[in-house]
């Protein structure tokens, strides 16, 4: 790809990460609760740090297991656009079925790594990266053989690595920020009563996303 395309998409990896971040969804609520709660503001920054974690882990499962795909040499077009139709139908999945998985009120709010990972797979956060990464991944159509699809899953990997924490890095940001300026300036009683519920802008978002992919694809 040309450096321009390759930029957009890293921009996008970055966007996607914000996006997270300021979505009260992925967690930030609960490193505020967390710092009111011990009265410290240090504790916001711990919760942020497991939130982000949690995450990261999240986004790596998603990404991996396409980076030790050999058929990603021959079949990075069929797999980019059914990676397109599998976000696409976990956004409208989402449109269809508004309740939250009870699992997430069960997980103790001390674990909050635990929680940010089943929340991005739930939500899932991890599959609105998938097409980019696939997207970055540097396969071209004289790769073949066993070597070189070898290369490229090495290739792949540090590539899904970076898009992971390029992406949690810019959700940790966004999402601190955010937080940051309840605790300090609007407290607890902001959090009951300006709640965004952002459920129907996620799932849509997915399903723009999963086009995007295929008509890229194509």
């Amino acid at each position: 790809m040309d450096e321009p395309s390759v930029a957009a998409l890293w921009w996008a990896v970055i966007a996607s990460g914000v996006y997270h971040g300021v979505n009260p969804g992925m967690g930030w609520p609960l490193s505020v609760s967390a710092a009111l709660m011990e009265g410290r503001r240090s504790a916001l920054g711990k919760a942020l740090l497991m939130l982000a974690l949690g995450h990261f882990l999240a986004m790596s499962a998603i990404l991996l297991p396409f980076t030790m795909m050999f058929a990603l040499v021959d079949w990075q077009r069929e797999i980019r656009i059914g990676a397109g139709i599998l976000v696409i139908g976990a956004g409208l999945y989402l449109l269809i079925n508004r309740r939250h998985p009870r699992m997430l009120a069960r997980v103790k709010p001390t674990r909050l790594a635990l929680w940010s990972f089943l929340a991005a797979m739930a939500h899932g956060a991890g599959l609105m990266l998938l097409p980019i990464y696939l997207g970055l991944c540097d396969i071209d159509e004289g790769d073949a053989g066993h070597q070189a699809a070898a290369d490229l899953m090495l290739s792949n990997l540090d590539t899904s690595l970076a898009v992971a924490s390029v992406h949690t890095a810019a959700m940790t940001l966004s999402g601190g920020i955010v937080a940051f300026g309840v605790y300090t300036w609007l407290g607890l009683k902001f959090l009951s009563k300006a709640w965004i519920n952002m459920d129907i802008l996620w799932a849509l978002s997915l399903v723009i996303v999963g086009a995007l992919a295929i008509w890229t694809a194509l």
